[in-house]
């Protein structure tokens, strides 16, 4: 007797699919404006950049690319961001690109320059953070969707306050333009901005906007910081950049940094979700909040990948720290307070993650940690400025 073998099918390997066939059309559309705008700054700004500015240039475009591909929210944002900030552009343009326009066009003076995009953030990121709370014990949809529309809001209107701020600079002085990543102000401007949109992808990736509110305090600290420092010190005013901030490296160096303080300043919100879950769990298992909490193992992943994607850019941006160091003092490392802290803070999370990858501790401890590490990571970042010098007491608050 002949014996068949079963062809159906379920026997058969399923076909790989094309790595191409996962691309929508908007993703190559996505793919073009971006080279398009990378090859057009590069072509009106050449004679302004070294090789290395150049380099730093079409890889953010590479980078840009792969996130709108990865996560294709952030092409809408992008496009957003790019048809205001050259709103804004062009109002300048309209007043002789003259930076006093700001204070008599009504769009600059209210909407679209700097510092009134960046007021619109930080005003919809303490609305943001409030509405998520309400929703959160209300267990209401629609508020959440609110929520989460506010922060996009937030999100967009920081980066456009960046973006303008940029061309400003160079509107008041030709001498005075710079990338604006270099003053306190602005680097928290940016710190709030990439941790908001870090949270998002995270909500939209485990489809969960209960810990919107518990994220989102951080950002409201960070606002009200930066109001105070706006009308306590005029810390908005742009000023020419330093001699020792005045290099290529800065921009590759501190948008990096602040990446992985996006990522511990989430991780330590998450922890205190986690502890409220435990606490609640513990005093009255039927209690109404759980039901609006995410499960344990959702939390604790999300505090997982959000501390293992800081560690990985903080510990980028601490090589390129150390590369700038011996380009600019003549030494990798020389025990400076800011570089003391930034090895705590690395060694710190490179504990956590050990242990969490190899003896997979999770719960309570875990969730302290990461609290602990984000004040850790405070001291290092804005504490040792306040408190301590060294060769970079240039970032004094």
């Amino acid at each position: 007797m002949e014996t068949t073998i079963n062809q159906t099918p379920t026997n058969r390997m399923p076909k790989k699919e094309s790595f191409w066939n996962l691309f929508l059309p908007r993703d190559y559309l996505w793919a073009a404006f971006i080279a398009a705008a990378c090859i057009v700054s590069w072509l009106v700004y050449s004679d302004f950049m070294d090789v290395y500015e150049e380099a730093i240039l079409f890889g953010t475009a590479l980078a840009t690319i792969w996130m709108g591909w990865y996560w294709r929210s952030f092409q809408t944002h992008f496009y957003t961001v790019t048809a205001i900030t050259l709103m804004a552009l062009w109002m300048y343009q309209l007043n002789g690109n003259e930076y006093a326009a700001q204070e008599t066009n009504f769009f600059l003076k209210y909407l679209i320059s700097s510092q009134a995009a960046i007021m619109w953030m930080s005003f919809l990121v303490l609305v943001s953070t409030v509405t998520y709370f309400v929703a959160f014990f209300r267990n209401s949809d629609f508020i959440y969707r609110l929520s989460t529309f506010l922060a996009w809001t937030a999100a967009t209107m920081g980066f456009v306050g960046l973006m303008v701020r940029w061309y400003e600079s160079y509107l008041i002085n030709i001498d005075y333009g710079h990338i604006p990543v270099s003053s306190l102000y602005e680097v928290f401007i940016l710190f709030i901005v990439m941790t908001i949109l870090m949270y998002l992808y995270y909500e939209q990736k485990f489809k969960t906007r209960a810990m919107g509110g518990f994220v989102m305090v951080v950002m409201s600290v960070s606002v009200l910081f930066v109001l105070w420092y706006v009308f306590d010190r005029q810390a908005h005013e742009i000023q020419p950049l330093i001699p020792a901030l005045q290099s290529w490296w800065m921009k590759i160096h501190v948008p990096t940094n602040f990446v992985g303080y996006g990522g511990f300043s989430i991780a330590a919100m998450v922890g205190v979700a986690v502890l409220l879950r435990l606490s609640l769990e513990k005093r009255s298992p039927q209690h109404r909040l759980l039901a609006s909490l995410p499960g344990l193992q959702t939390m604790e992943n999300i505090m997982y990948r959000a501390i293992a994607i800081g560690f990985a850019f903080f510990t980028v941006a601490t090589v390129l720290g150390a590369m700038w160091a011996a380009e600019a003092w003549g030494g990798y490392w020389s025990w400076d307070p800011k570089e003391t802290w930034a090895l705590i803070v690395w060694l710190n999370y490179a504990a956590w993650l050990h242990l969490r990858m190899t003896k997979g501790w999770t719960g309570a401890v875990m969730s302290w940690w990461a609290i602990v590490g984000l004040f850790i990571t405070t001291f290092a970042f804005l504490g040792v400025n306040i408190f301590l010098s060294g060769l970079h007491s240039y970032g004094e608050l």
